[in-house]
């Protein structure tokens, strides 16, 4: 029988973890989740997400992807910061 539910770790970097106060939170999410269903369920359950969700850069295992990509039991997602420069 499949899962209904999986468990992602999500990390968080440089002004979205200061705002979080944290660094990483593990959430249970439905099986066949997106990384934009994540996003949106973050910002929803921590409203100061809001101001950083357009901007970042997300990596599931250490590899970059799209925000189409299917999440699965036990990935690590980080939410990257967009990088300045000049």
């Amino acid at each position: 029988m499949e899962k209904m539910e999986i468990n992602v770790r999500v990390k968080f970097f440089a002004a979205a973890r200061e705002s979080l106060g944290t660094g990483e939170i593990g959430l249970t999410i439905p099986t066949g989740s997106t990384v934009s269903d994540l996003l949106n369920l973050l910002t929803e359950k921590y409203p100061p997400l809001r101001a950083y969700s357009r901007f970042v850069s997300v990596a599931v295992n250490r590899a970059y992807v799209g925000m189409q990509t299917e999440l699965r039991d036990g990935d690590e997602v980080a939410c990257l910061p967009p990088v300045g420069g000049g």
